[in-house]
């Protein structure tokens, strides 16, 4: 068997042999084997880092067209915060302003302002109060009969004009010429249309209203309504003149509650603006019951009563 082999090599000092053992020979041939599969390992291995940096690079050009998107959507949110900022700093400052108006319409209602309290709810606290207001200016008399101009005769103890003696003057009466249109104060029925001997009002008209209130409109020329009949308030029910235990032309106007007079000028000057006076003017009347009582009561289209303004009440009837 042999065991080596040879190796020729010629140059120009003439021929080389060497003899190499075969164990030598495998040695030779492992090594290249070896070496060959490092190259290739290493081939693959750039290969695959090559094509793993190309995704690597690829992610990041991703990741980076995120951030500068999501940067984009940051400054967006950024401005679109501070314009929210703007108008919400706008909306509060109107809030404010709109709280501070709705305040002064609660101190002129009688309301206690609580701010405490929503927005919505003391808006629709004063439109509730608002609607019941106008229900009781519908019901109860209030504002002038007729177009006013001043009172010739107040309410309490005078020397009467004809008796010539000291009694109490149940009504007002008020400055009005001859066939001055009346005016009903406050919706009710017709309790009395006719002349009234035993008064000395002549010719007199009796409306009964609800809660308990009666207005009388005394020395009348032509009464244009008929007892047990409706009015309205503001609807035309007489005409003034001088008939009765009267010194001239007039309107004695008079208002009783549960049978007691009460000054009527008070109710004169009754209206919207000044809804809260009357309850500190007239202490007969058990006004906090009668508002408890009546909260529930809404009118849609509530009637004025035609001829006169709180303004002119107070600038002439003092």
């Amino acid at each position: 068997m042999i065991n080596h082999f040879t190796i020729t090599i010629h140059d120009d000092n003439g021929v080389k042999q060497f003899k190499l053992h075969q164990f030598v020979k495998k040695a030779i041939v492992y090594a290249l084997v070896f070496i060959g599969l490092i190259v290739f390992i290493g081939i693959a291995t750039i290969l695959y880092l090559n094509n793993s940096v190309e995704e690597i690079e690829q992610n990041i050009a991703e990741v980076q067209n995120a951030y500068n998107n999501l940067q984009e959507k940051n400054e967006k949110l950024t401005k679109s915060i501070k314009d929210s900022q703007i108008v919400l700093f706008t909306k509060k400052e109107e809030i404010n302003e709109l709280s501070e108006s709705l305040k002064e319409i609660e101190t002129l209602m009688g309301l206690v302002p609580d701010e405490n309290t929503s927005i919505e709810e003391r808006v629709t606290n004063t439109k509730m109060n608002s609607q019941h207001r106008r229900a009781l200016l519908q019901f109860i008399p209030n504002g002038s009969p007729i177009e006013y101009n001043g009172i010739t005769s107040k309410f309490g103890y005078r020397i009467h004009p004809t008796l010539k003696r000291k009694e109490l003057h149940r009504g007002s009466d008020l400055k009005a010429a001859m066939n001055t249109p009346v005016y009903a104060t406050a919706d009710g029925i017709v309790e009395w249309a006719g002349f009234h001997k035993s008064s000395g009002y002549g010719r007199l008209v009796i409306l009964e209203h609800n809660y308990g209130f009666k207005s009388y409109y005394g020395h009348l020329n032509k009464i244009v309504v008929k007892s047990n009949t409706f009015v309205k308030k503001g609807d035309l029910i007489a005409y003034t003149g001088n008939t009765g235990m009267s010194s001239g032309p007039h309107l004695h106007y008079e208002i009783k509650y549960i049978h007691r007079t009460v000054n009527p000028f008070w109710f004169i000057k009754w209206t919207a603006e000044n809804y809260t006076e009357i309850f500190e003017k007239e202490k007969k009347i058990p006004w906090q019951s009668l508002i408890t009582a009546t909260r529930h009561i809404k009118i849609r289209k509530p009637t004025q009563t035609q001829p006169l303004s709180l303004q002119e009440v107070q600038s002439k009837g003092r």
